[in-house]
């Protein structure tokens, strides 16, 4: 947790115990459903949650928000965003249903009324719009966007205009070339400079 308070330090109360609460509920249910390596349940705050807060850093969400996370797994992104965000609303879909299960009963514990859950693939999710997609390595950039392009609502009320947001790692420029696309691209490390976060990068790509 003091990873957090490093970076971070406008939260209230109930936000602290949220946070703090995520420990026990994943280091518990990790134990029932691997969602999370052995080697990394012990590193939750710097691997998982501090690294899905990169996106808090650049994106200051508005009251009202719709934010998709696709291929969310145990909640990253969604989880740490909507408990920084609690007044905007996160949808969270993962194909594996034993993940959401983890999701649903964090969310039941902690409180979190802003997020919904669904066991899907996000290509076949139709009729719903988002004003953003977030995701964290999940499958190369070519068919994030391929999937998330159809999900995403036209629109401009933040820093950066309504699109995909996805977290990744290593050397990302055959990926992007064979993307197609020319997305703004941010060294994770410039925004929390510890050797973890070496050659990991945020992606955003315009809607």
């Amino acid at each position: 947790m003091e990873i957090i308070l490093k970076y971070f330090s406008d939260f209230t109360n109930k936000q602290l115990q949220q946070f703090e609460a995520l420990d026990g509920l994943y280091k518990d249910w990790n134990e029932k459903i691997n969602v999370i390596s052995r080697k990394d349940i012990d590193s939750l705050y710097l691997k998982h949650v501090l690294h899905s807060l990169t996106i808090a850093t650049t994106l200051d969400f508005q009251p009202g928000t719709q934010v998709i996370d696709i291929g969310t797994g145990g909640g990253f992104p969604g989880v740490p965003l909507a408990i920084f965000f609690p007044e905007v609303q996160f949808h969270l879909v993962d194909s594996i249903g034993k993940k959401l299960k983890i999701i649903e009963a964090v969310k039941e514990a902690l409180g979190l009324t802003n997020i919904t859950t669904q066991h899907t693939r996000a290509e076949v999710i139709k009729n719903r719009h988002f004003d953003f997609v977030v995701t964290r390595a999940v499958a190369p950039l070519k068919d994030l966007w391929f999937w998330s392009r159809p999900l995403i609502k036209p629109g401009n009320k933040h820093d950066l205009p309504n699109g995909l947001v996805c977290l990744k790692g290593g050397d990302l420029g055959q990926e992007i070339s064979e993307s197609g696309l020319r997305p703004r691209t941010i060294s994770i490390e410039e925004i929390f400079p510890e050797e973890f976060f070496k050659e990991k990068y945020m992606l955003h790509v315009n809607r």
